[in-house]
């Protein structure tokens, strides 16, 4: 693994234990510049991940606790007008002044709110009463939503879903990792333990060189043909779409380069695939009872995997 990436996990399992697998997904979502959905129960550690990860690369954190209150220009900030100029100054939003937001239970406020986050995930920009206004850079939303109790939630609209690189579940610890977390909490909090080992200069300089791993003609073909059998597929009325497809490929240039790798491989693919794309499919009617996750595994299945010795 790559020697920055194994720095920041090493710090960041000071806080979050035996979870390296979905931490090591967190961070080829960062360093391929998506966002990320932290869908699971509550108190397994999804707000704690955001802090963390932030403090270690010297990051920029906001949070934003949405509620049915909460409004738009919460999040995209609002004008104001000045009497003594005779123009509108404009009040900065959560969104502005942050490297990591951590929308938690997104799916908590209105669908209004929501949406009002797709400009910044998309453009790293918020547009009011007419102008734009840029975002910090790196920009990373982490939303988390718990798949229990849903009593007065809103279902994230598709378009917003379609906008998040990557939905990660952390799942319960084991036994293990359970008794260490319990045995590190009884004299201090681990988070004041963490420290910083990159900068916002180091995040953005990798996520450079994400953008450079070699992605050859083969892979490219591989990414291309499994979206192309997603929407052939009885199973799945909505396939992946032209958008899910390049995350696809980020996702895995991101993984290729964690691994210490300036190259894709086909495995590549195949590790990030579920995670990118089981929440921007639609199963067609009487498929309900499949898991996304069994129908995209399948598709690997009927795509020929590229020979990379004579690619």
């Amino acid at each position: 693994m790559r020697h920055e990436a194994q720095l920041i996990l090493d710090e960041i399992q000071k806080v979050i234990v035996g979870k390296q697998a979905a931490l090591t997904k967190l961070l080829i979502a960062l360093f391929a510049g998506g966002h990320v959905l932290l869908d699971d129960v509550p108190g397994v550690g999804k707000t704690t991940i955001a802090m963390a990860a932030a403090r270690v690369m010297g990051l920029t954190y906001r949070r934003i606790q949405f509620t049915p209150d909460v409004l738009p220009s919460d999040i995209t900030g609002f004008s104001v007008y000045n009497k003594e100029s005779g123009t509108l100054s404009y009040m900065p939003g959560v969104v502005n002044d942050a490297n990591i937001l951590l929308g938690d239970e997104i799916n908590r406020t209105s669908s209004k709110t929501q949406s009002a986050l797709l400009e910044a995930m998309e453009e790293n920009q918020v547009t009011v009463d007419g102008t734009s206004h840029p975002l910090q850079s790196p920009f990373c939303v982490i939303a988390t939503q718990n798949n229990v109790g849903t009593a007065g939630t809103q279902l994230l609209p598709f378009a917003q879903l379609d906008r998040f690189l990557m939905r990660l579940s952390l799942g319960y610890p084991d036994l293990e990792s359970q008794m260490a977390t319990i045995r590190d909490r009884q004299q201090q909090n681990p988070l004041n333990l963490v420290r910083e080992v990159l900068t916002v200069k180091d995040v953005l300089r990798m996520q450079d060189e994400v953008q450079n791993v070699t992605l050859k003609d083969s892979i490219i073909a591989y990414i291309a043909q499994i979206a192309e059998v997603s929407r052939t597929d009885t199973r799945i009325e909505l396939g992946i779409s032209p958008r899910g497809a390049l995350f696809i490929a980020r996702a895995a240039k991101a993984r290729a380069y964690v691994l210490g790798r300036d190259f894709c491989i086909p495995e590549d693919v195949r590790e990030v695939l579920a995670d990118v794309c089981c929440h921007r499919i639609i199963l067609a009617h009487g498929s309900a009872k499949i898991a996304p996750a069994e129908v995209i595994d399948s598709l690997l299945g009927m795509v020929k995997t590229p020979d990379m010795a004579n690619a």
